[in-house]
C-alpha cells in the first residue's frame, strides 16, 4: 500500500507538557514514521504511513491529550513522502518572530510523591523530583522552544541514570526537561540569619539532613525563609501563636490574612468546610490558595486571619513542601510571600539576606535559578466555578483566546494589584501578579516582567494602553514609550471589557463596575458605575451619587472619613447619631476637623466609589475605623453579615447619567442600628440593598437601551455575598449575567480590558 505523509502544525499549550513524548508513543502505536519537534510556533509533526494509519494517528492526536496540554489550532498539509524508517523526537527549530504558548508551573504529581517518599527509590528525600506531568515550567524557562538548554536547569548535566530516563520512550521522564536527581540536580542549603549577615556561602547538597533540620526548626517555632518554585516564602508553624504573632509583627502586616499550607486534604478539611469545587481546586495541578469558610476551632493561631471568617489554604505543590511535612508533628504551616509588605516577592539568593534578614530566623536556599518570580495564586469558588482573586503561579502566563486576530499591544494595567497584558495573534497573555506600584522594587519587577514576556512571546508592540489617571506610574511609563501610540482607557470601561473578554462576549452590554478608585472622564474619582459599553466605547448611564472625600487617600486608610461624608449628606445639621461608635472611638478633634473640611470643601475629592461606601458602613457599624490594608473594612463588613431578610430604601435622581441617592439608605440603617439591630443584621440588609440597587439600575437601563446582558466587574465583586445577591436579583429580572472565571474582577484584570479596548481603536 502506498505511503502518504502529512505535515502537522499544532498550536496551543503544547510545550513543556509532555506533548512530544505523547506524539512519539502514538506514532509507535500506529506504526507511523517521521518526527516531532518543538518550534517557535508550537509543535511540528511530519507523519508518514498508509492512509488508514494516518487517520488513526490524527484521531488519537486530537483525543488523547496529556493532562496539561491544550490544542488551540491544528493545520494538516500533505507533503511528499521521504521514506523515514522510524519516528524521532528531533532538536527544536526556532523560527524568527514566531512564538509558542508557555506552560504554567505545575504541582507535583502523585507518582513523583511516591518516588521521593519511598525509601527504596533512588530519589528518596530529593526535593527537586519531577516528570513530564509535573514540576517547574514558566518559572525556569528563559526562552522558547522549550528545551533544557533554554531553562535554568541548563547548568545541571544529567547523570547516566537520569539521561537514560530522559531517552526512554516508555519512561514518564521521557524528554522531561527539568529531570534531575540527587546526583546531578539542584541541592539545598540551610543557614541562620546570623550566618547570612556574616556573608557565609551556602553549601548545596541533596542530603536529607538539611530537611530534617528545617523540620526541627519549624517545630521549635522558628521562622524560615524558604526558596520555592517562584520565590521565597516565610514559613512557621500555623498553630504556634507566638511564632505567627512574631511573623506578623516583623512583616508589618497588621491585619491581612496569611496563607496556610496544609499537609494534605484531610488537614485542610479540618480547617475549613470544603466543597467539592474547592476540593478540586486544592488537589488540582495548579494548587492555588483557595479562600474557604473556616471551621470553629480550626486549630490555627488567631494571628493567621484576624477578623476574617475565611482562611486561604493551599496544599503542597513542590517536593520540598511535601518533604517539610513528611514525618513532622505540625499539620499546617503559614506560607506567606517572602517580602516586606507591598514589595515584590524575593526570588534570588543574594537578595534574600538583605531583604529578609529582619523577618526570618533561618534561610532554606536552593541553587536552581528562578527565571520568572511568581507569587501564589488566590482563588475562591462562586456557583461551583473558579473565581480568581490573584492570578499568578499555576496560571500565568496562561493566554485568553480572543477568537480573532489582534494587533500586538502592551497594556500596562493600573497602579494596584498590577498585571501586564500582551496581545499576539489571537491571544491576550496576562503576566503574573506584579503588585502595587508604590516602590522602586515593584517598578523594577514590572519592567523585568515586561521585557521577559516581550522576548518570550516575540511581541513587537504597535501601541501601548494605559489608565486615564494622570498620576499613575503606569500612565507616565506608557507616555514615555517613544514611537508607540499611547491609548488611554477609562478604568471602569477596562473592568467591563475584561469581564467580556473573560467570557468571550462581544457586542454591547450593561457593565456594572464597582470598586474603590478609578479616574473618570469628568476628572472625578469613579467607583460605582453603570455603563453601556462594547470594546470600542462606553456611555456612563448611571452612578452612585458623589460624596465629598476629605483628605483624598487618607480616607482610604480611615473609613470614618467616608462615614462622616455619608452621615452629613444623610442627616444634614441634625444631631445625626451621636451615639454611633465612631463618635466615641475617633478623637473629637479629628471629627471636628474633617467635618470642617467637608463643609468648606477644603482638600476634598468628590467620588462615586462603592469601596468608600462599604468603608463608611463598616465605620458606622463600629466594625472598622482605621485600615491596615486595602479593602480591610469591606472584608470585615462582609464577614460580619449574617442571616436577615429585608432591604433599606433608596432613591434615583433622574438625569443623564442618573444617580443612585443613598441618603435614605444611610438614615434607615443608622436608625436600625441605633434601635438595637445587631451589626450582623444591618450588614446583611445593606448587602441585599446594594444588590437591589444593581438590579433596579440595570432595569432602568434596559428600558432605555434594550440591553439584557450584564457584566459584573471591579474589586467590590470579590465580596461573594454581594455577588451572589446581585446575580440572583438580576436573573430574577430575566438578565443574562456574566462574572469573571479566568481573570480577577479586581485591578489584576484590567490590563486585559485595556488590551482589547486598545485593539478596537484601529
Amino acid at each position: 500500500m502506498n505511503a502518504a505523509r502529512k505535515r502537522i502544525q499544532v498550536a496551543g499549550v503544547v510545550q513543556g507538557v509532555g506533548f512530544r513524548p505523547y506524539v512519539y508513543r502514538i506514532a509507535q502505536r500506529f506504526d507511523v514514521r517521521g518526527y516531532v519537534l518543538n518550534s517557535s510556533d508550537g509543535v511540528v509533526i511530519e507523519a508518514e504511513a498508509d492512509e488508514a494509519a494516518l487517520e488513526g494517528f490524527l484521531a488519537a492526536l486530537k483525543s488523547e491529550l496529556p493532562p496539561l496540554a491544550r490544542i488551540d489550532g491544528l493545520i494538516v498539509d500533505s507533503v511528499e513522502p521521504s521514506g523515514d524508517e522510524g519516528f524521532a523526537i528531533r532538536e527544536s527549530a526556532p523560527i524568527p518572530g514566531h512564538f509558542a504558548l508557555a506552560p504554567a508551573d505545575v504541582g507535583t504529581c502523585s507518582e513523583c510523591v511516591q518516588d521521593f517518599t519511598s525509601h527504596s527509590n533512588r530519589r528518596h528525600g530529593y526535593a527537586f523530583t519531577n516528570c513530564t506531568n509535573c514540576g517547574p515550567r514558566y518559572g525556569i524557562i528563559r526562552d522558547v522552544p522549550y528545551d533544557r538548554c533554554k531553562t535554568t536547569m541548563a547548568e545541571f548535566v544529567m547523570c547516566a541514570a537520569c539521561q537514560a530516563e530522559y531517552d526512554d520512550s516508555a519512561n514518564r521522564r521521557f524528554h522531561a526537561e527539568p529531570n534531575a536527581c540527587g546526583e546531578c540536580g539542584p541541592g539545598l542549603a540551610l543557614l541562620s540569619a546570623e550566618e547570612i549577615a556574616q556573608g557565609a556561602s551556602p553549601k548545596f547538597t541533596a542530603a536529607t539532613e538539611t530537611l530534617d533540620y528545617a523540620r526541627e526548626l519549624l517545630e521549635q517555632g522558628k521562622i524560615l525563609a524558604i526558596k520555592g518554585l517562584g520565590g521565597f516564602h516565610l514559613a512557621c508553624d500555623a498553630s504556634n501563636d507566638y511564632a505567627v504573632g512574631l511573623l506578623r509583627e516583623r512583616k508589618r502586616k497588621n491585619g491581612k490574612a496569611f496563607a496556610i499550607m496544609a499537609r494534605d486534604l484531610a488537614a485542610a478539611e479540618r480547617l475549613c468546610a470544603v466543597t467539592d469545587a474547592e476540593r478540586s481546586l486544592l488537589t488540582g495541578a495548579r494548587r492555588p490558595i483557595v479562600l474557604m469558610t473556616r471551621r470553629e476551632g480550626a486549630g490555627v493561631s488567631t494571628h493567621v486571619a484576624p477578623g476574617n471568617t475565611r482562611l486561604g489554604v493551599m496544599l503542597p505543590y513542590t517536593p520540598l513542601h511535601h518533604l517539610l511535612f513528611d514525618g513532622a508533628p505540625y499539620a499546617t504551616l503559614v506560607m506567606t510571600s517572602g517580602n516586606m509588605s507591598e514589595e515584590p516577592i524575593v526570588s534570588v539568593n543574594r537578595e534574600a539576606g538583605p531583604r529578609l534578614r529582619g523577618l526570618a530566623d533561618y534561610f532554606l536556599l536552593h541553587n536552581r535559578e528562578i527565571q520568572a518570580r511568581v507569587d501564589d495564586s488566590v482563588v475562591q469558588v462562586f456557583e461551583g466555578r473558579e473565581y480568581p482573586v490573584r492570578q499568578s503561579r499555576g496560571y500565568a502566563p496562561e493566554p485568553v483566546d480572543l477568537g480573532r486576530p489582534v494587533r500586538e499591544i502592551v497594556a500596562c494595567g493600573g497602579e494596584l494589584k498590577s498585571t501586564l497584558c500582551l496581545t499576539k495573534d489571537r491571544y491576550a497573555i496576562l503576566s503574573q501578579h506584579i503588585g502595587d506600584l508604590e516602590n522602586l522594587e515593584t517598578i523594577q519587577f514590572f519592567r523585568e516582567t515586561l521585557e521577559h514576556l516581550k522576548r518570550f512571546f516575540r511581541v513587537s508592540p504597535v501601541a501601548v494602553a494605559h489608565d486615564l489617571h494622570p498620576n499613575y506610574w503606569t500612565t507616565r511609563f506608557a507616555l514615555e514609550q517613544s514611537g508607540l501610540p499611547a491609548i488611554g482607557v477609562q478604568h471602569h470601561h477596562a473592568h467591563i471589557a475584561s469581564c467580556m473578554a473573560d467570557n468571550g462576549v462581544s457586542g454591547k452590554v450593561i457593565g456594572v463596575a464597582f470598586d474603590g478608585t478609578g479616574y473618570g472622564t469628568d476628572g472625578r474619582i469613579w467607583g460605582g458605575e453603570f455603563l453601556a459599553c462594547d470594546y470600542s466605547g462606553f456611555e456612563r448611564l448611571g452612578h452612585l451619587s458623589y460624596i465629598p472625600l476629605a483628605g483624598g487617600d487618607s480616607a482610604v486608610r480611615q473609613p470614618w472619613r467616608s462615614a462622616l461624608a455619608y452621615l452629613n449628606a444623610a442627616f444634614g445639621n441634625e444631631a445625626a447619631a451621636p451615639s454611633l461608635p465612631l463618635y466615641h472611638e475617633v478623637p473629637a478633634k479629628q471629627i471636628s476637623f474633617v467635618n470642617a473640611m467637608i463643609a468648606r470643601r477644603v482638600q476634598i475629592v468628590d467620588t462615586s466609589s462603592c469601596g468608600r461606601l462599604f468603608d463608611a458602613i463598616a465605620s458606622i457599624l463600629g466594625i472598622r475605623h482605621e485600615t491596615t490594608y486595602e479593602g480591610q473594612a469591606a472584608v470585615e463588613l462582609e464577614a460580619a453579615a449574617s442571616g436577615e431578610e429585608g432591604v433599606y430604601p433608596f432613591d434615583f435622581i433622574d438625569g443623564m447619567p442618573f444617580e443612585i441617592d443613598l441618603r435614605e439608605t444611610i438614615r434607615a440603617l443608622t436608625r436600625d442600628y441605633l434601635k438595637g439591630a445587631p451589626a450582623s443584621a444591618v450588614s446583611a440588609r445593606f448587602h441585599r440593598t446594594i444588590a437591589r440597587v444593581i438590579a433596579a439600575s440595570c432595569g432602568r437601563i434596559r428600558e432605555g437601551a434594550s440591553l439584557n446582558r450584564v457584566c459584573l466587574s471591579g474589586g467590590t465583586f470579590q465580596n461573594l455575598r454581594l455577588l451572589s445577591d446581585s446575580v440572583h436579583q438580576l436573573r430574577a429580572r430575566g438578565f443574562e449575567v456574566f462574572v469573571h472565571h479566568r481573570v480577577p474582577p479586581n485591578d489584576g484584570g484590567i490590563s486585559l480590558g485595556q488590551a482589547v479596548i486598545a485593539d478596537a481603536h484601529r
